[in-house]
């Protein structure tokens, strides 16, 4: 068994981000999750973090490396959306969602990396979409951010390369969460039509490809898209 590594995911409340969380803590690593209510599942050191408040992404990982190292692995998946068609979309609806979910994570990715380039190892993954790839109508801030987590992991590849760090993007499709609940029975079947896998994904899926990127199986794979959409968004 190897020793157990510090990992930080945010947005580790519910959904996706939960279930990458618990998918660490199930190979016995040491594991805190940030969500702006706080909470998570058993196991994690659970921290209240806005990631658009750059003072609370500091005290995020000051208390998550006192408790358990220097963060080695981080999973960015804290996210946001306000869908709109863009003649309706405000400056705050843009504004947000980039603030959220593209600024959030470059200030997660910079605190990360000052820690991991003193280790001289570390696994950096981002929670893309498939929406950033194919984009998608009343989605365009969305998009933008989730396309956007692409050209920061590609960057940190070629920045952080030589010091043992990868960069990846995980891009899910349609995953059963609550965010996908409120979807009203012809919504989910046009979306079904649309996939070849004739089904929605589940987080454990989402965080196999998580994990998989933090492994040792993993080691030489950075500046990847890995796509886990049933097979929705292939050739983008």
């Amino acid at each position: 068994m190897s020793e157990p590594r510090s990992v930080l995911v945010t947005g580790g409340n519910r959904g996706i981000g939960r279930a990458i969380a618990e998918a660490f803590l199930a190979l016995g690593d040491q594991v805190a999750v940030t969500s702006r209510s706080g909470g998570g599942p058993d196991g994690a050191l659970h921290l209240t973090c806005d990631v658009t408040d750059a003072a609370a992404v500091e005290q995020a990982f000051v208390d998550a490396e006192s408790a358990h190292g220097p963060v080695e692995v981080l999973v960015a998946n804290a996210g946001i959306t306000a869908d709109t068609l863009i003649l309706r979309m405000s400056e705050d609806d843009w504004g947000s969602v980039i603030e959220t979910n593209l600024t959030g994570t470059f200030r997660l990715a910079k605190r990360a990396a000052k820690g991991m380039l003193r280790l001289r190892r570390g696994r950096i993954i981002l929670i893309s979409s498939v929406v950033g790839l194919t984009g998608q109508a009343g989605q365009v801030n969305y998009a933008a951010s989730k396309s956007g987590l692409v050209g920061i992991a590609r960057s940190l590849t070629r920045e952080l390369g030589s010091r043992s760090i990868t960069a990846n993007v995980v891009a899910p499709g349609f995953i059963e969460t609550d965010m996908t609940a409120v979807l009203s029975d012809d919504q989910k079947t046009s979306i079904m039509n649309q996939v070849p896998l004739q089904r929605y994904g589940t987080v454990d899926e989402v965080a196999s490809a998580v994990t998989w990127l933090a492994s040792p199986g993993g080691s030489y794979v950075s500046g990847a898209v890995i796509p886990v959409d049933g097979g929705l968004g292939m050739g983008h």
